[in-house]
Protein backbone atom coordinates (compact mmCIF):
# COMPACT_ATOMS: atom_id res chain seq x y z
CA UNK A 1 0.00 0.00 0.00
CA UNK A 2 1.47 3.69 -0.92
CA UNK A 3 -0.05 7.00 0.58
CA UNK A 4 -1.99 8.67 -1.92
CA UNK A 5 0.62 12.08 -0.85
CA UNK A 6 3.31 9.43 -1.82
CA UNK A 7 1.68 8.75 -4.95
CA UNK A 8 1.28 12.86 -5.74
CA UNK A 9 5.24 13.28 -5.54
CA UNK A 10 6.28 10.09 -7.80
CA UNK A 11 3.39 11.40 -10.42
CA UNK A 12 4.45 14.92 -10.39
CA UNK A 13 7.90 13.87 -10.78
CA UNK A 14 7.61 11.29 -13.11
CA UNK A 15 5.92 13.85 -15.56
CA UNK A 16 8.86 15.47 -17.21
CA UNK A 17 8.39 12.19 -19.47
CA UNK A 18 5.67 14.23 -20.95
CA UNK A 19 8.06 16.88 -21.97
CA UNK A 20 9.18 16.59 -25.76
CA UNK A 21 12.30 14.25 -26.66
CA UNK A 22 14.05 14.87 -30.04
CA UNK A 23 17.45 12.76 -29.47
CA UNK A 24 16.08 9.38 -30.67
CA UNK A 25 15.18 7.98 -33.92
CA UNK A 26 11.72 6.60 -34.86
CA UNK A 27 11.59 2.61 -34.19
CA UNK A 28 10.50 0.27 -36.87
CA UNK A 29 6.79 0.01 -35.11
CA UNK A 30 3.37 0.26 -36.53
CA UNK A 31 1.21 2.97 -36.02
CA UNK A 32 -1.03 3.10 -32.83
CA UNK A 33 -4.33 1.50 -33.59
CA UNK A 34 -7.11 4.26 -34.13
CA UNK A 35 -9.33 2.58 -31.85
CA UNK A 36 -9.04 2.30 -27.63
CA UNK A 37 -7.83 -1.36 -27.82
CA UNK A 38 -5.03 -1.29 -24.98
CA UNK A 39 -1.73 -1.57 -26.73
CA UNK A 40 0.71 -3.54 -25.16
CA UNK A 41 4.43 -3.42 -25.70
CA UNK A 42 6.60 -6.08 -24.96
CA UNK A 43 9.95 -6.67 -24.65
CA UNK A 44 13.72 -6.76 -22.84
CA UNK A 45 14.40 -4.31 -20.17
CA UNK A 46 16.25 -1.00 -21.97
CA UNK A 47 15.46 -1.45 -25.69
CA UNK A 48 13.91 1.06 -25.69
CA UNK A 49 9.93 0.83 -24.70
CA UNK A 50 9.62 3.85 -22.81
CA UNK A 51 11.50 5.79 -25.49
CA UNK A 52 8.97 4.41 -27.84
CA UNK A 53 6.12 5.63 -25.82
CA UNK A 54 7.66 8.73 -25.61
CA UNK A 55 7.53 9.06 -29.61
CA UNK A 56 4.13 7.34 -29.76
CA UNK A 57 2.55 10.28 -26.80
CA UNK A 58 3.38 12.74 -29.23
CA UNK A 59 0.61 11.78 -31.22
CA UNK A 60 -1.88 12.86 -28.69
CA UNK A 61 -3.10 16.48 -27.62
CA UNK A 62 -3.63 17.03 -23.86
CA UNK A 63 -4.90 14.83 -21.53
CA UNK A 64 -1.74 12.36 -21.20
CA UNK A 65 -0.46 10.95 -18.44
CA UNK A 66 1.99 8.52 -17.51
CA UNK A 67 3.40 6.37 -14.91
CA UNK A 68 6.23 3.97 -14.26
CA UNK A 69 5.87 1.04 -11.43
CA UNK A 70 9.36 0.65 -11.20
CA UNK A 71 9.51 3.57 -9.47
CA UNK A 72 11.43 2.95 -6.00
CA UNK A 73 8.78 5.17 -4.12
CA UNK A 74 6.08 3.33 -5.02
CA UNK A 75 7.44 -0.09 -4.63
CA UNK A 76 4.85 -1.78 -2.11
CA UNK A 77 1.63 -0.22 -4.82
CA UNK A 78 -0.70 -3.03 -4.60
CA UNK A 79 -4.20 -2.92 -6.53
CA UNK A 80 -5.81 -0.76 -4.02
CA UNK A 81 -3.71 1.66 -4.85
CA UNK A 82 -4.92 2.06 -8.49
CA UNK A 83 -7.95 4.00 -6.96
CA UNK A 84 -5.51 6.27 -5.70
CA UNK A 85 -3.66 6.37 -8.78
CA UNK A 86 -6.95 7.29 -10.63
CA UNK A 87 -7.79 10.67 -8.97
CA UNK A 88 -3.86 11.73 -8.56
CA UNK A 89 -4.20 11.63 -12.46
CA UNK A 90 -7.64 13.42 -12.89
CA UNK A 91 -10.39 12.99 -14.87
CA UNK A 92 -9.68 14.89 -17.69
CA UNK A 93 -7.15 12.29 -19.04
CA UNK A 94 -7.55 10.62 -22.01
CA UNK A 95 -4.10 8.33 -22.83
CA UNK A 96 -2.57 6.90 -20.41
CA UNK A 97 1.34 4.99 -20.41
CA UNK A 98 2.21 2.72 -18.06
CA UNK A 99 5.57 1.13 -17.77
CA UNK A 100 6.19 -2.42 -16.40
CA UNK A 101 2.94 -2.02 -15.06
CA UNK A 102 3.15 -5.76 -14.85
CA UNK A 103 4.69 -5.85 -11.01
CA UNK A 104 1.61 -5.02 -10.04
CA UNK A 105 -0.57 -8.25 -9.17
CA UNK A 106 -4.21 -8.10 -11.09
CA UNK A 107 -3.65 -4.59 -12.76
CA UNK A 108 -5.27 -5.64 -15.54
CA UNK A 109 -8.73 -5.08 -13.22
CA UNK A 110 -7.60 -1.22 -13.26
CA UNK A 111 -6.62 -1.29 -16.89
CA UNK A 112 -9.88 -2.96 -17.69
CA UNK A 113 -11.76 -0.10 -16.05
CA UNK A 114 -10.12 2.66 -18.52
CA UNK A 115 -10.70 0.93 -21.51
CA UNK A 116 -14.20 0.52 -20.59
CA UNK A 117 -14.44 4.18 -19.62
CA UNK A 118 -13.48 4.63 -23.17
CA UNK A 119 -9.22 5.63 -22.44
CA UNK A 120 -6.73 4.84 -24.99
CA UNK A 121 -3.84 3.01 -22.48
CA UNK A 122 -0.58 1.64 -23.67
CA UNK A 123 1.77 -0.22 -21.44
CA UNK A 124 5.02 -2.11 -21.67
CA UNK A 125 6.75 -5.02 -19.42
CA UNK A 126 9.39 -7.11 -19.66
CA UNK A 127 8.02 -9.98 -18.88
CA UNK A 128 6.28 -11.95 -21.89
CA UNK A 129 4.32 -15.06 -19.53
CA UNK A 130 3.33 -12.50 -16.96
CA UNK A 131 1.78 -9.76 -19.63
CA UNK A 132 0.37 -12.85 -21.52
CA UNK A 133 -1.82 -14.54 -18.01
CA UNK A 134 -3.36 -11.27 -17.65
CA UNK A 135 -3.98 -10.15 -21.16
CA UNK A 136 -5.48 -13.39 -21.25
CA UNK A 137 -8.16 -13.06 -18.87
CA UNK A 138 -9.73 -9.51 -18.42
CA UNK A 139 -8.96 -8.15 -21.94
CA UNK A 140 -9.47 -10.80 -24.21
CA UNK A 141 -10.11 -9.15 -27.31
CA UNK A 142 -9.35 -5.41 -25.84
CA UNK A 143 -5.89 -5.02 -26.43
CA UNK A 144 -3.03 -5.12 -29.18
CA UNK A 145 0.27 -7.03 -28.25
CA UNK A 146 3.80 -5.68 -30.09
CA UNK A 147 6.99 -7.19 -29.11
CA UNK A 148 10.10 -4.58 -29.60
CA UNK A 149 13.71 -5.56 -29.78
CA UNK A 150 17.00 -3.35 -29.29
CA UNK A 151 18.17 -1.97 -32.74
CA UNK A 152 17.66 -3.92 -36.03
CA UNK A 153 20.51 -3.20 -38.51
CA UNK A 154 18.65 -0.93 -40.44
CA UNK A 155 18.06 1.20 -36.95
CA UNK A 156 21.43 0.71 -35.98
CA UNK A 157 22.71 2.34 -39.50
CA UNK A 158 20.78 4.95 -38.39
CA UNK A 159 21.43 5.34 -34.55
CA UNK A 160 24.53 5.58 -35.72
CA UNK A 161 24.58 7.14 -38.64
CA UNK A 162 26.05 4.97 -40.66
CA UNK A 163 26.48 4.01 -44.66
CA UNK A 164 25.22 -0.14 -45.09
CA UNK A 165 28.82 -1.36 -45.67
CA UNK A 166 30.63 -4.45 -44.28
CA UNK A 167 32.64 -2.23 -42.15
CA UNK A 168 29.01 -1.28 -40.21
CA UNK A 169 27.28 -4.77 -40.64
CA UNK A 170 31.47 -5.80 -38.31
CA UNK A 171 30.30 -2.97 -36.00
CA UNK A 172 27.11 -4.38 -35.85
CA UNK A 173 28.02 -8.23 -35.67
CA UNK A 174 30.32 -7.36 -32.15
CA UNK A 175 28.12 -4.35 -30.47
CA UNK A 176 24.24 -5.02 -31.18
CA UNK A 177 21.77 -2.98 -30.61
CA UNK A 178 20.61 -1.98 -27.39
CA UNK A 179 20.61 2.16 -27.18
CA UNK A 180 22.44 3.11 -23.98
CA UNK A 181 25.50 0.52 -25.04
CA UNK A 182 25.84 1.82 -28.38
CA UNK A 183 25.61 5.47 -27.13
CA UNK A 184 28.38 4.60 -24.18
CA UNK A 185 30.32 1.94 -25.60
CA UNK A 186 30.35 0.61 -21.91
CA UNK A 187 30.20 -2.84 -21.21
CA UNK A 188 29.35 -2.80 -17.86
CA UNK A 189 26.20 -1.98 -18.78
CA UNK A 190 25.51 -5.08 -20.20
CA UNK A 191 27.23 -6.76 -17.43
CA UNK A 192 24.62 -4.67 -15.03
CA UNK A 193 21.55 -5.52 -17.61
CA UNK A 194 22.10 -9.37 -17.44
CA UNK A 195 22.28 -9.24 -13.54
CA UNK A 196 19.28 -7.23 -13.22
CA UNK A 197 17.76 -9.76 -15.42
CA UNK A 198 18.78 -12.90 -13.65
CA UNK A 199 18.14 -11.90 -9.86
CA UNK A 200 15.07 -9.35 -10.32
CA UNK A 201 13.17 -10.70 -12.85
CA UNK A 202 13.72 -14.38 -12.10
CA UNK A 203 15.64 -15.37 -8.53
CA UNK A 204 13.43 -12.74 -6.90
CA UNK A 205 10.23 -13.01 -8.22
CA UNK A 206 10.49 -17.06 -8.39
CA UNK A 207 11.65 -17.47 -4.84
CA UNK A 208 15.30 -18.87 -6.20
CA UNK A 209 17.80 -19.72 -3.18
CA UNK A 210 21.07 -20.80 -5.54
CA UNK A 211 21.27 -18.02 -7.61
CA UNK A 212 24.48 -19.32 -8.74
CA UNK A 213 23.10 -22.34 -10.35
CA UNK A 214 20.95 -20.23 -12.33
CA UNK A 215 23.86 -17.56 -13.29
CA UNK A 216 25.89 -20.21 -14.39
CA UNK A 217 23.25 -21.66 -16.92
CA UNK A 218 22.32 -18.11 -18.01
CA UNK A 219 26.26 -17.71 -19.37
CA UNK A 220 26.63 -21.33 -20.58
CA UNK A 221 23.55 -20.34 -22.99
CA UNK A 222 24.39 -17.08 -24.00
CA UNK A 223 27.96 -18.65 -24.82
CA UNK A 224 26.51 -21.24 -26.57
CA UNK A 225 23.92 -19.78 -29.17
CA UNK A 226 23.06 -21.69 -32.12
CA UNK A 227 23.49 -25.27 -30.78
CA UNK A 228 21.59 -27.64 -29.63
CA UNK A 229 20.75 -29.08 -26.27
CA UNK A 230 18.31 -30.71 -23.99
CA UNK A 231 17.26 -30.00 -20.64
CA UNK A 232 18.70 -33.29 -19.12
CA UNK A 233 22.30 -32.39 -20.59
CA UNK A 234 21.88 -28.76 -18.59
CA UNK A 235 21.11 -30.99 -15.50
CA UNK A 236 23.64 -33.50 -15.60
CA UNK A 237 26.35 -30.40 -16.75
CA UNK A 238 25.10 -28.03 -14.22
CA UNK A 239 24.18 -31.01 -11.41
CA UNK A 240 20.90 -30.03 -11.05
CA UNK A 241 18.21 -31.99 -9.24
CA UNK A 242 15.86 -32.43 -12.28
CA UNK A 243 15.33 -31.36 -15.26
CA UNK A 244 11.45 -30.08 -14.71
CA UNK A 245 14.15 -27.42 -12.59
CA UNK A 246 16.42 -26.69 -15.60
CA UNK A 247 13.29 -26.54 -17.65
CA UNK A 248 11.89 -23.47 -15.22
CA UNK A 249 15.11 -22.11 -15.48
CA UNK A 250 14.91 -21.85 -19.26
CA UNK A 251 11.18 -21.04 -19.59
CA UNK A 252 11.72 -17.80 -16.80
CA UNK A 253 15.02 -16.89 -19.42
CA UNK A 254 12.69 -16.66 -22.10
CA UNK A 255 10.06 -15.30 -20.80
CA UNK A 256 12.43 -11.83 -19.95
CA UNK A 257 13.28 -12.16 -23.89
CA UNK A 258 16.88 -12.66 -23.31
CA UNK A 259 16.80 -15.67 -25.11
CA UNK A 260 14.69 -17.83 -27.77
CA UNK A 261 14.08 -21.20 -28.36
CA UNK A 262 13.89 -22.45 -31.94
CA UNK A 263 12.39 -26.45 -32.31
CA UNK A 264 13.84 -29.32 -35.14
CA UNK A 265 11.43 -29.30 -37.81
CA UNK A 266 9.01 -32.36 -37.51
CA UNK A 267 5.26 -32.56 -38.69
CA UNK A 268 4.79 -34.52 -35.12
CA UNK A 269 4.13 -32.28 -32.18
CA UNK A 270 5.32 -34.84 -29.76
CA UNK A 271 8.58 -35.13 -31.47
CA UNK A 272 9.11 -31.69 -32.17
CA UNK A 273 8.48 -31.61 -28.27
CA UNK A 274 11.47 -34.12 -27.33
CA UNK A 275 13.60 -33.12 -30.01
CA UNK A 276 16.71 -30.89 -29.01
CA UNK A 277 16.52 -27.50 -29.36
CA UNK A 278 18.42 -24.46 -30.52
CA UNK A 279 19.14 -21.46 -28.32
CA UNK A 280 19.42 -18.14 -29.52
CA UNK A 281 20.15 -14.51 -27.74
CA UNK A 282 18.33 -11.55 -27.92
CA UNK A 283 21.84 -9.48 -28.61
CA UNK A 284 24.83 -10.05 -30.08
CA UNK A 285 26.57 -7.35 -27.98
CA UNK A 286 25.19 -8.63 -24.84
CA UNK A 287 26.51 -12.36 -26.13
CA UNK A 288 29.99 -10.68 -26.28
CA UNK A 289 30.22 -8.81 -23.34
CA UNK A 290 28.70 -11.46 -20.86
CA UNK A 291 30.10 -15.01 -22.92
CA UNK A 292 32.38 -17.46 -20.50
CA UNK A 293 34.40 -18.83 -23.44
CA UNK A 294 32.87 -18.02 -26.50
CA UNK A 295 35.53 -18.42 -28.88
CA UNK A 296 34.36 -15.65 -31.74
CA UNK A 297 32.88 -17.59 -34.00
CA UNK A 298 31.47 -15.22 -36.14
CA UNK A 299 29.24 -17.73 -37.51
CA UNK A 300 27.45 -18.17 -34.42
CA UNK A 301 27.29 -14.50 -34.15
CA UNK A 302 25.87 -14.18 -37.31
CA UNK A 303 23.10 -16.71 -37.43
CA UNK A 304 22.16 -15.34 -33.84
CA UNK A 305 21.63 -12.04 -35.81
CA UNK A 306 19.74 -14.03 -38.89
CA UNK A 307 17.66 -15.68 -36.51
CA UNK A 308 16.49 -12.18 -34.76
CA UNK A 309 15.36 -11.10 -38.15
CA UNK A 310 13.02 -13.84 -39.24
CA UNK A 311 12.04 -13.84 -35.63
CA UNK A 312 10.73 -10.00 -35.59
CA UNK A 313 9.05 -10.92 -38.82
CA UNK A 314 6.75 -13.61 -37.04
CA UNK A 315 7.42 -16.13 -39.37
CA UNK A 316 6.96 -19.86 -37.97
CA UNK A 317 10.96 -21.04 -37.56
CA UNK A 318 12.78 -24.53 -37.15
CA UNK A 319 15.49 -25.92 -38.14
CA UNK A 320 16.12 -28.41 -39.96
CA UNK A 321 17.85 -31.96 -39.92
CA UNK A 322 17.75 -35.13 -41.64
CA UNK A 323 21.34 -36.52 -42.65
CA UNK A 324 22.79 -32.70 -42.35
CA UNK A 325 21.95 -29.23 -41.40
CA UNK A 326 19.77 -26.85 -42.35
CA UNK A 327 19.53 -23.79 -39.84
CA UNK A 328 16.08 -22.63 -41.18
CA UNK A 329 12.83 -23.47 -42.39
CA UNK A 330 10.77 -20.40 -42.92
CA UNK A 331 7.19 -21.01 -42.77
CA UNK A 332 4.64 -18.52 -43.88
CA UNK A 333 0.74 -19.68 -43.72
CA UNK A 334 1.64 -23.25 -43.28
CA UNK A 335 3.57 -23.17 -46.40
CA UNK A 336 7.50 -22.95 -46.28
CA UNK A 337 8.65 -20.17 -48.04
CA UNK A 338 12.37 -20.31 -47.71
CA UNK A 339 15.24 -22.01 -46.10
CA UNK A 340 18.47 -20.64 -45.19
CA UNK A 341 21.79 -21.54 -44.23
CA UNK A 342 24.15 -19.21 -42.61
CA UNK A 343 27.87 -19.39 -43.34
CA UNK A 344 30.74 -16.58 -42.14
CA UNK A 345 32.71 -17.61 -45.01
CA UNK A 346 31.64 -20.42 -47.46
CA UNK A 347 35.29 -22.58 -49.04
CA UNK A 348 36.04 -25.32 -50.47
CA UNK A 349 36.62 -27.02 -46.78
CA UNK A 350 33.25 -26.65 -45.72
CA UNK A 351 31.02 -26.21 -49.19
CA UNK A 352 29.95 -29.81 -48.59
CA UNK A 353 28.75 -29.81 -45.16
CA UNK A 354 27.65 -26.05 -45.54
CA UNK A 355 24.99 -26.85 -49.05
CA UNK A 356 24.32 -30.67 -48.20
CA UNK A 357 21.85 -30.05 -45.42
CA UNK A 358 20.52 -27.33 -47.29
CA UNK A 359 19.70 -29.02 -50.55
CA UNK A 360 18.46 -31.42 -48.31
CA UNK A 361 15.90 -29.48 -46.68
CA UNK A 362 15.26 -27.68 -50.49
CA UNK A 363 14.10 -31.24 -51.77
CA UNK A 364 12.52 -32.56 -48.82
CA UNK A 365 10.02 -29.05 -49.16
CA UNK A 366 9.98 -29.26 -53.06
CA UNK A 367 12.09 -25.79 -53.48
CA UNK A 368 13.83 -24.85 -56.18
CA UNK A 369 15.99 -22.07 -54.78
CA UNK A 370 17.86 -21.73 -50.84
CA UNK A 371 19.83 -19.13 -49.29
CA UNK A 372 23.15 -18.48 -47.93
CA UNK A 373 23.32 -16.19 -45.89
CA UNK A 374 27.64 -14.61 -45.71
CA UNK A 375 29.20 -12.11 -43.80
CA UNK A 376 30.41 -10.54 -47.07
CA UNK A 377 29.99 -13.25 -50.33
CA UNK A 378 27.81 -13.08 -53.22
CA UNK A 379 27.39 -15.82 -55.38
CA UNK A 380 25.01 -18.07 -57.55
CA UNK A 381 25.89 -22.07 -57.03
CA UNK A 382 23.87 -24.46 -59.56
CA UNK A 383 23.44 -28.19 -58.27
CA UNK A 384 21.19 -29.86 -60.88
CA UNK A 385 18.09 -28.43 -60.73
CA UNK A 386 18.77 -27.02 -57.43
CA UNK A 387 19.55 -22.86 -57.28
CA UNK A 388 21.81 -21.85 -54.02
CA UNK A 389 22.15 -18.07 -53.69
CA UNK A 390 24.78 -16.40 -51.58
CA UNK A 391 23.98 -13.01 -50.10
CA UNK A 392 25.80 -10.82 -47.80
CA UNK A 393 24.30 -10.18 -44.65
CA UNK A 394 24.73 -6.07 -44.89
CA UNK A 395 22.22 -6.80 -47.94
CA UNK A 396 19.93 -9.47 -46.44
CA UNK A 397 19.05 -7.67 -43.67
CA UNK A 398 18.37 -4.38 -45.40
CA UNK A 399 16.55 -5.47 -48.44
Amino acid sequence: MVLKSELEIAYRLQQDFIKPVKSFIERDYPAPSKSNHVEVISGIRRCGKSTLMDQIKHRYKGGIAYFNFEDPRVHDFDVSDFQKLDEVIGPRTKTYFFDEIQNVVAWEMYVRQLHDRGKKVFITGSNASLLSKELGTRLTGRHLRHELFPFSYPEFLLYTRSKNTPLSFEDYLQHGGFPEYLRDRNEEMLHMLLKDIVSRDIAIRYGIKNTNTLMDITLFILSNVGKEFTYNSLRKSFHVGSANTVSDYLAWLEDTYLIFFLTRFSWSAKNRTVNPRKVYAIDTGMINANSLSFSKDKGRLLENIVYLFLRKKNYDLSYFREQAECDFVVFEKGKCKMVIQVCQQLHNENMDRETRGLLEAMEFFDLKTGLIITQGQSDVLHFDKKIIELIPAHLFLTE
